[in-house]
């Protein structure tokens, strides 16, 4: 009776070791104490990579120990030991980098010219084929309420089409609420799914600088970064007088491997003023904010798009008003992977958003997929749905 009592009791124990166990990060800088957001968190055991809200935080559910790698451009790299962590919340600190003044880069070669070399290098070092597990979230306001919401847990099969990436999405999981009224519905689309990898692994988004035809509307800087050795930062930024709107870049890039870590903008403040010239009419639109930021990671011999952010705020005119409509979307790869993913024809999205798409819940995959919500966040989240019900 005892054997068997002790038999149960041990393989009670060995079940429930065996058991997920859901843990906490918050990443923070070692000398001031603030959260640091953007910090690419690596689960070593299962490849899963995490991205640090502006809270500093991160979630995800393990099966054992782990080691777990904490990387970002300003600080210096750390890799946790199995076993360093407690069973539910951890205060990670990260140091910073930080050593030197930036110092001006003098080249021979215009900064544009770098630019486009750079853009050539990181396409061609791109992985592809390639499978991307991707968290999708996206926030709508409309005339300053927070009005919908949606999220989706996706795959990205990517391949070449005539040395142009092309994009396969399988839906996983997926979850929309809100009530927008059908006038405005076309004007908050957020991603547009089709294209979305397409356009970050082209680094459409450097256009305007890229273009030889802007360069006298722009001044170009390189500097070091004196967060890390190996980077250095190119800047272009718009020249007065502005006679349009447009947006000032930030582009961080590995000088001994010539590939691009970080591509970021926002709109040039002095060139918003050219922007109240708007003519009033039905579908003109006045943009008053824009941001965007993407980040690539190399992790030895791959290189893939990890996150991106984007946020937008514009009027727009309508028949009967002026409607003010802000769009903010986050995208984080999970999971990457070299292989292929098998799937039928009618399981392939083709949509452009999630917004129309049923819902499709399996599991709280929102806790857990690479991005956690900030308390901010949540509460949004929380109304939304609210109001809906």
């Amino acid at each position: 009776m005892k054997k068997n009592l002790l038999l149960c009791l041990l393989l009670l124990s060995i079940s429930m070791l065996a058991q997920k166990v859901e843990k906490t990060l918050i990443v923070k800088d070692v000398d001031t104490n603030l959260p640091i957001e953007d910090v690419s968190v690596l689960i070593m055991k299962t490849k899963q990579i995490l991205l640090s809200n502006k809270e500093g935080q991160v979630s995800y559910i393990i099966n054992g120990g782990t080691a777990i790698q904490f990387t970002h451009p300003s600080y210096v790299e750390l890799t946790m030991k199995p076993g360093a962590l407690k069973p539910n919340k951890n205060i990670v600190y990260l140091k910073s980098n930080l050593n030197k003044l930036d110092e001006l880069i003098v080249t021979r070669q215009h900064p544009q010219k770098i630019l486009k070399n750079l853009v050539a290098n990181s396409i061609k070092t791109f992985n592809i084929p390639a499978r991307l597990k991707v968290y999708s979230r996206e926030f709508f306001k409309l005339n300053n309420v927070n009005a919908y919401y949606t999220d989706g847990l996706l795959n990205f099969q990517l391949t070449n089409d005539q040395k142009k990436v092309k994009s396969t999405i399988l839906v996983e999981q997926n979850r929309s609420f809100g009530a927008i009224d059908a006038e405005v519905s076309m004007d908050l689309l957020g991603y547009n799914l089709n294209n979305i990898m397409e356009n970050y692994y082209s680094f459409k988004y450097l256009a305007p600088i890229l273009n030889p035809k802007t360069k006298d509307k722009y001044s170009f800087l390189i500097r070091s970064y004196s967060e890390n050795d190996a980077y250095y930062v190119l800047t272009a930024t718009v020249l007065e007088p502005f006679k349009e709107v447009l947006d000032d870049f930030k582009i961080v890039y590995d000088h001994q491997k010539n590939l691009i870590v970080e591509v970021s903008s926002k709109i040039a403040e002095g060139s918003l003023s050219s922007d109240n010239k708007r003519i009033n009419k039905v579908g003109s639109k006045s943009i008053y904010k824009s941001n965007f930021k993407t980040t690539y990671r190399i992790e030895d011999s791959n290189y893939f798009l990890v996150s991106s952010k984007e946020e937008i705020g514009f009027e727009k005119e309508y028949k009967k008003e002026t409607k003010n409509i802000e769009v903010r979307n986050y995208l984080v790869t999970t999971n990457f992977s070299n292989k292929n993913y098998t799937y039928r024809e009618p399981q392939v999205f083709k949509d452009k958003t999630l917004i129309n798409k049923t819902n499709s819940i399996l599991t709280n995959y929102w806790d857990f997929s690479g991005l956690a919500a900030t308390d901010e966040e949540q509460g949004i989240i929380k109304v939304i749905e609210n109001v809906v019900k």
